[in-house]
């Protein structure tokens, strides 16, 4: 494509930013199809009791999900956006067979590496593709409808699972959707999506933003901006990550059932997907520092009672308070990166920042495991609540109210 024949904008390019959407959809539902159940799979199909050996399918899916993050933002500009998408939903395809036929929880884990693997890769191209579409403008609202398409398919998969897994039981027929999805995105992917590096080299023509001189080290820990949003992704994702291995085992031992647990659970990412619909646009014109910390203070905060709740609209009201405060603070971590970065540069240091969030997921599976294991699982919850509210703090306190880029480095 000829730089000259190139227009950034949401506007301008609808239709392959529509296309996107639909594919982080399916995206997000890889990840919905396990949301509600495996818990309970690891305990029926498995026998496994043990907190941490359960959630260690999280872990699993968070360092690998973390790794492939990274080295998709690293490899975007070289091999293609496009190239590494559909490499990602190949690695899909083979997770819900290993599911349905697995002879062993070792065939769990292995399908959540190709899971984290598949993801990394899908949704993190997905996120760089449309940020290299809009241009400046709307980056806010770009972030909010890519992760409005992937987190309401999750809790809408999740949702489905649940009640089949009700209806006809933990497997295989709740698997069966992970088949068409897997599929579906591939085919949608290969036929009608188009690489985007053509609108990274246009916006690069007229940019004169600053260039990091280390993107990984300044994305982790030097940029104050970067800094701070990249510790909350990791808290925000350790305590999905409790919540994802937790929530269904505690509504388990109040003796809700697989469709109740799946409406309590799916309310969530439910919340945080259509929430993001409204945060993606509030990050365009409002403090990104403002919503990142009050966000991350009500997902702290409702975290923190649910050890002391019992009743289901309680529950259900917590969840959504949590959906919400995550809503607040998920397309703007991406939209202040894509801001506070060059387009040269914005790819990797986007892979850094997910690198950091989705190693969350192996952290908050790895200290609640243990800490429910060994005082509880109402303390691992309390634990990981205090964590987030400190996170909020950190963001009040060493986020700089105005977004900059080199000049930031102490």
């Amino acid at each position: 494509m000829n730089n000259a024949n190139v227009q950034l904008g949401l506007k301008e390019n609808w239709k392959q930013f529509t296309i996107l959407v639909i594919v982080n959809a399916f995206v997000g539902g890889m990840i919905g199809m396990e949301r509600t159940i495996i818990p309970q799979f690891a305990e029926i199909e498995f026998g496994i009791a043990s907190k941490t050996a359960i959630l260690s399918f999280i872990t699993a899916f968070g360092i690998t999900k973390a790794t492939a993050n990274y080295y998709t933002g690293r490899l975007a500009n070289r091999f293609g956006r496009k190239k590494l998408l559909l490499f990602g939903w190949v690695l899909a395809m083979p997770i819900p067979f290993i599911l349905i036929y697995a002879g062993s929880w070792n065939w769990v884990i292995f399908a959540n590496v190709l899971l984290g693997l598949s993801q990394g890769l899908t949704w993190s191209s997905t996120v760089v593709m449309k940020i290299d579409l809009v241009g400046e403008k709307n980056r806010g609202l770009a972030m909010g409808l890519n992760e409005f398409a992937g987190y309401f398919a999750v809790g809408v998969v999740a949702f489905l699972t649940g009640y089949v897994a009700n209806q006809y039981g933990i497997t295989p027929y709740p698997f069966y959707l992970g088949i068409f999805i897997s599929l579906a995105g591939f085919i949608l992917t290969a036929l009608w999506v188009k690489d985007t590096r053509a609108f990274v080299h246009k916006e690069t023509a007229t940019d004169t933003s600053p260039q990091l001189e280390n993107v990984f080290i300044e994305t982790s820990f030097k940029n104050k901006t970067l800094s701070s949003v990249a510790q909350a992704g990791l808290i925000n994702n350790l305590n999905d990550g409790m919540i994802w291995g937790l929530l269904p085992i505690i509504l388990v031992s109040l003796n809700y059932n697989n469709e109740n647990i799946g409406i309590i659970t799916a309310i969530y990412p439910t919340v945080w997907g259509i929430g993001q619909l409204f945060t993606g646009k509030m990050s365009d014109h409002y403090s990104e520092k403002a919503m990142l910390f009050w966000g991350m203070l009500l997902q702290g905060l409702a975290i923190l009672l649910i050890p002391f709740s019992h009743e289901f609209y309680t529950l259900a009201s917590l969840s959504a308070v949590l959906g919400l405060g995550t809503a607040l603070v998920y397309p703007t971590f991406l939209s202040t990166i894509a801001q506070a970065t060059s387009p040269r540069q914005r790819a990797e240091s986007i892979g850094t920042f997910r690198l950091w969030r989705d190693l969350g997921y192996a952290f908050g599976a790895v200290i609640s495991g243990i800490t429910a294991d060994v005082f509880g699982i109402e303390y691992a919850i309390l634990f990981i609540g205090v964590l987030t509210i400190g996170s909020s703090l950190v963001i009040k306190f060493r986020m700089p109210g105005k977004i900059r880029t080199k000049e930031e480095i102490t």
